[in-house]
């Protein structure tokens, strides 16, 4: 055998890193910049001063050291409380103001994998990135770009909030500490999503791989803190919280998150590096040779494309309806003898229960995780058009409006089916541990039920968006972030009736506990239908991108 020919079997060392690999890095930056001109702000003002806000709302609720000594004992109490939130270090101000603002460390971690992998693997699948790698740009500059931009804007969210809690009058090593594990937690996911590019050739495999990871990292966090804390040293979520803020911080804890962002850093260019654009390190597996008869139309193909997201998204609205059925029953030993909570709570159009006002309040902020789905659903019309897969479609017998129905319906069906399926969960728990499970369980249920014309409506923005400007399809993230910061910090920060009025969560019926009101569901069930029309009919009359 020649040495040509062995020389041929040796594998292919990629060329050494230079700094010609990393031109273009700015452009690129500034081109992902102006793509998230409206959601990228938007994202970064609610993580960095709803924190504030919180704690502006517990020293105006609770007045006194022992108020907060008993509601800080009464979470600590609480293993489903502690699982949802995270363990409570102390009863000082601060420790109890930002203890629910833990959540935000996984809002973080989803915001920011949505970014990076939006554009990185999703640049890859529609074949722009290619484009632009054939002029003059390096092969790592768009990945640099957007661990910039994910990165960046955590560090930037990250110093907001801390300020934000200084002026608060807070004391500065806890403020500090808050705001430097937020950032942590962003970017320790930001460069888990850049690893998650690389193993597959679509962005929706890479977006289930990061997201399952940020699940994971939840679970250990929550089992282990409601349990002995040991499985919370697994999760960056669990580090995140373990940093202790006013409560005697522990900052060598940012050293294994720092440490985490490196090497899944350092993994993720050393993955680009070794294949090529276009391709993934998982490959895609051959289908069956012939197609299965539930794909002879376009309903049994789109629930092909749908069923996996669908099976996620009910399992996870399930389990955390199951934290919320096991939390409720001792949320009124949090409140104590407060009666300024009781009477906000009944001012904001609550029942007099407080357990029962828990509970809705979960379910419209389960509403918002609903909405996401149904956006995300949704987005397939996008992807599909985007990806040019839709005119080979539409190119027979199969018309515009009879596909897109297809998708859009499991855009409404999915979220009512996980909605229902966590209002299920939620009524069978708290029904147990009140020892009423038949009169607790279609209470819950309805709670969940009156939640979807809210989702629903997202799905029909979006619908719209893509029938009118389907360029800026994505920005139906945007709006739910818009609402999200309207319904969260709208009537702490006063915002005009005017402005809390636009988003849809709030118009809900107070259930379980309040009174039915036919009307707001009314009215936005037929803002839906005219948004999914509207769009709907614009996609037919429009050409094909």
């Amino acid at each position: 055998m020649s040495t040509a020919t062995v020389s041929r079997y040796r594998p292919v060392e990629p060329a050494p890193v230079s700094s010609s690999d990393f031109t273009g890095t700015l452009h690129f930056l500034r081109l992902f910049l102006r793509r998230d001109r409206i959601a990228l702000p938007l994202w970064i003002l609610i993580f960095a001063f709803a924190p504030a806000l919180y704690v502006a709302s517990i020293a105006d609720i609770y007045t006194s050291d022992a108020q907060l000594a008993e509601f800080a004992a009464t979470t600590a109490a609480s293993p489903a409380q502690i699982a949802m939130y995270g363990p409570i270090f102390n009863s000082s101000l601060g420790s109890v103001g930002v203890w629910k603002a833990g959540i935000y460390y996984t809002l973080i971690g989803l915001v920011v994998i949505l970014t990076v992998i939006r554009h990185t693997r999703a640049e890859e699948e529609t074949g722009r990135a290619e484009l632009l790698d054939s002029t003059s740009v390096g092969r790592y500059s768009g990945l640099t770009a957007a661990l910039l931009l994910a990165g960046g804007a955590s560090v930037v969210t990250g110093i907001l909030c801390a300020a934000a809690l200084l002026a608060r009058d807070l004391p500065a090593g806890g403020s500090v500490a808050f705001g430097t594990s937020l950032a942590c937690s962003g970017l320790v996911f930001t460069a888990v999503a850049a690893v998650a590019a690389q193993v597959s050739t679509g962005a929706r495999v890479a977006r289930g791989v990061a997201l399952t990871v940020l699940g994971v990292a939840f679970a250990l966090r929550a089992v282990g803190d409601a349990g002995s804390g040991t499985l919370s040293w697994l999760s960056p979520l669990g580090w995140d919280l373990q940093i202790r803020p006013y409560a005697d911080e522990r900052w060598w804890v940012v050293v294994p998150s720092l440490v985490t962002a490196v090497v899944l850093t350092w993994a993720a260019y050393a993955l680009l590096r070794r294949r090529d654009v276009g391709a993934g390190l998982i490959a895609e597996r051959p289908g069956p040779t012939d197609a299965s008869p539930a794909l002879a139309g376009t309903l049994g193909l789109a629930w092909r494309m749908h069923r996996g997201t669908l099976a996620a998204w009910t399992a996870g609205l399930g389990l955390y309806g199951l934290l919320i059925g096991s939390a409720a029953k001792g949320i009124g030993g949090q409140v104590g003898d407060s009666q300024t909570i009781r009477d906000i709570i009944t001012r904001m159009g609550g029942s007099q229960s407080l357990e029962e006002s828990f509970i809705g309040y979960a379910f419209t902020m389960l509403a918002v995780a609903a909405a996401a789905y149904a956006i995300s659903a949704s987005l397939r019309l996008y992807s599909e058009e985007n990806a040019q897969r839709l005119e080979p479609v539409t190119a027979g017998s199969v018309g515009r409006v009879r596909w897109a129905s297809s998708h859009i319906l499991f855009a409404l069906l999915g979220p009512a089916v996980a909605m229902i399926v966590a209002g299920a969960a939620a009524g069978l728990t708290y029904g147990a541990s009140i020892g009423d499970v038949g009169g607790a369980l279609p209470d819950v249920i309805g709670a969940a039920l009156v939640q979807l014309p809210a989702i629903w409506m997202l799905a029909g923005v979006t619908v719209l968006l893509f029938g009118v400007v389907p360029r800026f399809t994505p920005v139906a993230w945007g709006v739910l972030v818009a609402f999200l910061l309207i319904f969260m910090v709208g009537s702490i920060a006063q915002f005009p009736q005017a402005v809390l009025n636009l988003e849809p969560f709030s118009h809900a019926p107070k259930l379980p506990g309040g009174q039915f009101e036919a009307t707001p569901i009314v009215w936005l069930l037929l803002i839906t239908v005219v948004l999914l029309v509207v769009g709907v009919a614009a996609f037919r009359r429009r050409d094909l991108r």
